[in-house]
């Protein structure tokens, strides 16, 4: 059995990150979620 997690940096900004979700309207609406309960990181 190996593990099924293997970390990248670029990958997961590209897929999670804040200016991918600046794109669409959904992604949007989620930055816009998390800053109104005062999270520390908005994205990764």
């Amino acid at each position: 059995m190996s593990q099924t997690y293997q970390p990248r940096k670029r990958k997961r900004a590209k897929t999670h990150g804040f200016l991918v979700r600046s794109r669409s309207k959904y992604g949007r609406n989620t930055i816009k979620r998390r800053r109104q309960t005062g999270r520390k990181k908005l994205t990764v």
